[in-house]
C-alpha cells in the first residue's frame, strides 16, 4: 500500500508566499481538509458580509465568465463587420466587371462608393493624359493628370509606400483632392492604384467624422479595394 509524500507546513515562520507556494503544489489540500473550507472566511469586496472560500470562487468564476461573454459579443460584432464590408466588396467586384468600357466601371465605382461604403466624399485620380477627363464626363468624382505633375508631390511618400494610409490629411492633400472651399472633411483614407513603384492613380474617400477612417484600425480591407480597382482598370 503506498501513501502519498505530503510536504508538512507546521513551521510558525512560514511566510503568505510560502503558504501561497504550498497551496498551489498541493492543489488536493482542502479535499484533505474539507471541514476548513466552511471555517474560512473572506472579507467582502464591497464592504458587505464575509463570505467563505467557495462562495468566493462561485464569484470569481462568474466575473471571469462576464468578462469572457462581453469578449466573445466583441468578436461576433468584429465577425459581422468584416463580413459585411467582405459583402460589399464582392458587390462592388461584380458590379466593376459587368461594366463594358472605362467610363461605365468608373460610374460603377462612384455609384458603389457612394451607396454602399458610407463616404461622404470619393475622389479618383488617375494618373494620365489631363483631355481624358474631359471625355470621360464624370464631374468632380474624376480627375486625371500627368504622373510626374508637381500638384502630385504631397502624395509622394504614399506612392512610394504602395499602401492605404487612413487618418488626418494634410491641408495640401485635402485641398487637391477635395477642393479648396471644403471643410467637411474629418477623416481620409487614401489608396494607392497600381504596383508598388508603378503607381497609376489615388482612390481617396473622405467622411465628415473625423475618427471614421482611423490610423490605428487595419488596412486589410482598403487594400482589397484597392487591388479591385487596379485590376478593373488595368485593360485601359
Amino acid at each position: 500500500m503506498s501513501t502519498q509524500h505530503r510536504e508538512p507546513l507546521t513551521t510558525a515562520h512560514h511566510s503568505e508566499e510560502d503558504v501561497a507556494r504550498y497551496l498551489q503544489a498541493h492543489p488536493e489540500f482542502f479535499e484533505r481538509h474539507p471541514e476548513l473550507l466552511d471555517r474560512l472566511r473572506l472579507p467582502h469586496r464591497i464592504g458587505g458580509p464575509a463570505v467563505s472560500l467557495v462562495e468566493r470562487q462561485v464569484e470569481n468564476l462568474r466575473a471571469r465568465n462576464r468578462k469572457l461573454e462581453r469578449r466573445l459579443a466583441e468578436l461576433v460584432a468584429i465577425a459581422r463587420d468584416n463580413e459585411e464590408i467582405s459583402g460589399k466588396i464582392h458587390g462592388l467586384t461584380c458590379r466593376l466587371l459587368a461594366a463594358p468600357g472605362l467610363r461605365e466601371r468608373l460610374a460603377a465605382l462612384e455609384a458603389e462608393l457612394r451607396e454602399h461604403f458610407e463616404v461622404d466624399q470619393a475622389v479618383l485620380v488617375l494618373f494620365g493624359h489631363p483631355e481624358q477627363q474631359d471625355r470621360l464626363a464624370l464631374g468632380r468624382f474624376l480627375s486625371v493628370v500627368p504622373a510626374g505633375d508637381d500638384t502630385l508631390r504631397p502624395f509622394a511618400t504614399l506612392l512610394d509606400s504602395g499602401s492605404p494610409r487612413c487618418g488626418q490629411i494634410r491641408d495640401a492633400q485635402r485641398n487637391f483632392l477635395f477642393g479648396e472651399d471644403t471643410n467637411e472633411i474629418g477623416s481620409a483614407a487614401l489608396l494607392p492604384l497600381g504596383d508598388r513603384g508603378h503607381p497609376r492613380g489615388i482612390l481617396a474617400l473622405g467622411s465628415r467624422e473625423a475618427t471614421h477612417f482611423n490610423p490605428g484600425n487595419s488596412t486589410d480591407f482598403l487594400r482589397r479595394i484597392a487591388e479591385v480597382v487596379s485590376a478593373a482598370l488595368e485593360p485601359y
